[in-house]
């Protein structure tokens, strides 16, 4: 094609896209701070068969126990009267100085910024968490309305302050298909870290079935583990009182918590403790004891089919001499499988571990906008330079 030609249907493009993104999108949206603020049949309705983090009782607790920096926001996308699409975000607070190490080269570089961000899903996960939409809606349609009803959220939270960038977080390939529109409307995608995927055999109806299904060498490592931490004295259990124990979970997660190199927000003790008062026996608590000390534990949530093996702690001078961290994924597979789940969701942190389980990568992304125009430009250079960690090749089952 011509240069001049190129350059001029460019320019077209780019002006289509400015009036669209000032151009109501047709459809009714409303908002609300609190998910009591909006419909709640239609909530349901919308949400019943997505993640279990777009339903009512895991967005409730979170409102009401939720990290000090982070604040729900809720939309509905009606087209006339019939609900297609809920939108559940969160604006979270980040102060440069608390959200690194004080010791890191990040620090120094950060340490004087702080910024606002909307995020659509839930940043306390990874996942498709952030929209659920109407059974036979078109998702193209639809997500220009879903960047309308950010947009207003963000406009509707300047008496806090502005929001610097906005993230619609986490979606697969075939999500992240959908949502395309978004770039019209100057946001930029990023690939992220992977998250691995077990995937549980229908055949797997306890741990030992799982273990049976490992090739020797990787069997042999699983049974070590927890060999090696019986012979200093550890158990391993299943914890019925989550609020008795609040406190010293929390402290765990501290531990590990604040060893990580980028924290965005930290939870509080609380927190734990109403998600097992609002997901029930859908919530898994196993710990690590060594006689009346805790020294791990991992929490394993059902949403649907999926079970995700979700926050941990330990005590890290424990973990110098035991392996405690491996045996707290291996209690989770177990509590996956204990749920009825079909597959164990792990997250994008310690690839290699997880790998060995036999989880495998699978693709995520994220789109992000910023709310200047000159700092989308700038991104959108920045973010063709990131290069996420990719997950090794481990296949630790038997053949055949």
């Amino acid at each position: 094609m011509d240069p001049i030609r190129r350059l001029v249907d460019k320019a077209r493009t780019a002006r289509a896209q400015h009036v669209e993104r000032h151009r109501p999108s047709g459809f009714g949206i409303a908002l609300s701070d609190s998910l009591d603020g909006l419909d709640p049949a239609a909530w349901e309705r919308l949400t019943g068969g997505a993640s279990v983090f777009l339903q009512r009782p895991y967005l409730t607790a979170l409102a009401e126990h939720g990290p000090r920096n982070l604040r729900t926001r809720h939309a509905l996308v009606y087209r006339g009267r019939e609900p297609l699409a809920a939108v559940a975000a969160q604006v979270v607070e980040v102060d440069g100085a608390r959200a690194v190490d004080p010791g890191s080269k990040r620090a120094r570089v950060l340490r004087h910024v702080e910024a606002r961000l909307l995020v659509c899903g839930n940043l306390l996960s990874w996942g498709r968490d952030g929209v659920a939409l109407a059974p036979g809606a078109d998702p193209a349609e639809l997500w220009p309305a879903i960047a309308e009803a950010l947009y207003r959220l963000r406009r509707a939270d300047r008496l806090f302050g502005d929001s610097d960038l906005i993230l619609v977080k986490d979606l697969d390939p075939a999500a992240a298909a959908e949502a395309q529109a978004l770039e019209r409307f100057s946001y930029r995608a990023l690939a992220t870290e992977p998250n691995m995927v077990l995937e549980l055999s229908p055949k797997w109806r306890r741990f030992e079935d799982y273990l049976a299904a490992l090739a020797s060498k990787y069997a042999r490592s699983v049974r070590g583990t927890a060999e090696e931490l019986e012979q200093a004295g550890c158990t391993s259990e299943l914890l019925t009182d989550v609020a008795g124990a609040a406190e010293a979970l929390h402290a765990l997660y501290l531990q590990v918590h604040l060893a990580q190199p980028l924290r965005l927000f930290t939870l509080e003790p609380g927190f734990l403790p109403a998600l097992a008062r609002a997901h029930g026996d859908a919530l898994r608590v196993s710990v690590i004891r060594r006689g009346a000390e805790f020294l791990g534990f991992v929490t394993t949530l059902k949403s649907g089919d999926t079970a995700l093996g979700w926050f941990l702690g330990f005590d890290k001078q424990a973990a110098l001499s035991l392996p405690l961290y491996l045996r707290l994924l291996h209690l989770s597979v177990g509590d996956a499988l204990a749920l009825g789940c079909r597959r164990l969701s792990l997250g994008r942190t310690a690839l290699e571990p997880k790998a060995r389980l036999g989880a495998r990568p699978q693709p995520l992304s994220l789109y992000v906008r910023h709310r200047l125009p000159a700092f989308n430009v700038l991104l959108r250079a920045l973010l063709g330079a990131v290069h996420p960690e990719q997950a090794p090749e481990r296949d630790p089952f038997k053949k055949g």
